[in-house]
């Protein structure tokens, strides 16, 4: 009918820049090459920094009803997304909730998102933080890594790779929040933002050999996390 899916390669942003390859800018040709009447719409999709499903629709009135139903599903404590993601270490608990305040920071001449741990009711209503919550549960696990499902039931930009570093489990790929997690004689703990600022993920040489990396190649791994699946009425 009126809908399309795609899976969406990592680093290929919904919306570019003028000229920049995106989503958006691929969407006439797809419709020609489809030999579709109507234009598309992205209903939804990860952002870029993510791969996975792309929801598309050719009809104006279900890609409003289908985002509206996103929106409203969330409000009734539903989980209509589903991401699956790779991560280096594996959560203490195999299935629970990370719920933290999420802001903005500027550091110098970059804006990164820090978690806040107790929000203030005056600066959540304000907005100056959001309040989010993620449910995330280990899928399997082998040589330190974990293969985790995650369900966010809010969004905000990187949400799932810190609430993933407040897990101390970072996701495979992770060059700008996976600093925040260091080690003692191998036992993880978490770092302030201040105290770690982004650089390329670190990876030991065990975990570099069973992926066929050099560490000259690590800074082109991409990040691990997957729109897996997507709950429609």
């Amino acid at each position: 009918g009126a809908l399309l899916a795609l899976n969406k390669p990592q680093s290929l942003p919904v919306l570019g820049q003028p000229g920049e390859l995106s989503l958006d800018a691929l969407l006439p040709a797809l419709r020609r090459r489809l030999g579709l009447s109507a234009e598309l719409h992205v209903v939804k999709a990860p952002a870029r920094e993510y791969s996975g499903l792309v929801l598309l629709s050719s009809c104006y009135h279900t890609t409003k009803k289908l985002q509206q139903f996103f929106t409203d599903a969330r409000q009734r404590g539903q989980y209509p997304v589903t991401y699956r993601a790779v991560t280096v270490g594996v959560p203490a608990e195999a299935e629970g909730e990370v719920h933290t305040g999420l802001q903005w920071q500027q550091q110098g001449d970059t804006a990164m998102v820090v978690p806040v741990p107790a929000p203030g009711r005056r600066s959540t209503a304000r907005k100056e933080v959001k309040s989010t919550l993620t449910r995330y549960r280990v899928l399997g696990s082998r040589g330190g890594c974990a293969l985790l499902q995650l369900q966010p039931k809010t969004a905000f930009p990187e949400q799932l790779q810190v609430h993933l570093t407040l897990l101390l489990c970072p996701a495979l790929g992770d060059h700008e929040h996976s600093s925040r997690v260091g080690r003692v004689l191998g036992v993880p703990f978490l770092l302030s933002p201040e105290a770690a600022p982004s650089r390329t993920q670190v990876l030991d040489e065990e975990l570099l050999s069973r992926l066929g990396l050099s560490p000259r190649q690590v800074p082109h791994l991409p990040l691990h996390i997957h729109l897996q699946e997507l709950v429609l009425p």
